[in-house]
């Protein structure tokens, strides 16, 4: 399989329809969600942590962000208590220095014969708003989010709900994403996984290669099918 340096030959030709992760693949909002947690820390009497640190939290739904900023010896109660305050907090600032990574814009422009979604951890409202936020919405079919399934990625079911509404075979689809948890649910979906290196995730998808790398997405039309529209 092409790992992402390797020759456009053809591989991925059958793709048919795109699913892409949020956070550190579409847009780069590790600041707003670093200050958000600053803050919820402050609230809850913690010590500030390093933003870098906090980073590496993200992936796995606001919920775990939290209790894993919070640290180790944080009771139920005090985690519902910070994310309670977190997602207040967020959801006035999700907006004050998120943008779209480098060449977003154009692959979106470029793939728009595609069927495309969106599947995040994040609440799916969040989702929502951002992408609206940053008029990007239109290109995406559907957004589902953290909240949207009684499970969240890596687990299948948000992917298989795509892939049932898109009406397409698992092999017809790519996950587009930033961390090992995107390329779990590809393989546990039984699609194609795009990983992009200027992502949170870069060191886990050590363990769990994709079967295409990238280093900005403006790359991965010419990979698909060799034309951009």
């Amino acid at each position: 399989m092409n790992e992402g340096n390797g020759k456009i030959d053809g591989t991925f030709a059958g793709v048919r329809a795109l699913v892409f992760d949020l956070d550190g693949t579409l847009i780069d909002s590790k600041l707003d969600l670093a200050l958000s947690i600053d803050a919820t820390l402050k609230h809850m009497g913690r010590a500030s942590l390093p933003h870098e640190l906090i980073y590496s939290y993200v992936g796995n739904g606001a919920a775990v962000l939290v209790r894993r900023a919070l640290g180790d010896a944080v009771t139920d109660a005090e985690a519902d208590a910070g994310h309670r305050f977190f997602l207040a907090y967020y959801r006035e600032h999700m907006l004050d220095n998120t943008v779209t990574y480098p060449g977003v814009r154009e692959a979106l422009e470029a793939l728009g014969h595609h069927p495309m979604a969106v599947l995040t951890n994040k609440p799916v409202r969040f989702s929502e708003k951002i992408l609206e936020g940053l008029r990007i919405a239109s290109y995406f079919r559907c957004v589902y989010g953290g909240n949207s399934f009684e499970t969240k990625k890596p687990d299948p079911e948000g992917l298989n709900t795509i892939l049932r509404a898109f009406k397409i075979e698992p092999r017809q689809a790519m996950l587009v994403g930033d961390s090992d948890v995107d390329v779990r649910t590809a393989r546990n979906a039984g699609v194609w996984a795009c990983g992009v290196s200027y992502g949170l995730g870069l060191e886990s998808m050590r363990a769990h290669p994709p079967d295409l790398m990238l280093d900005n997405l403006a790359e991965l039309p010419a990979y698909l099918n060799g034309r951009g529209r």
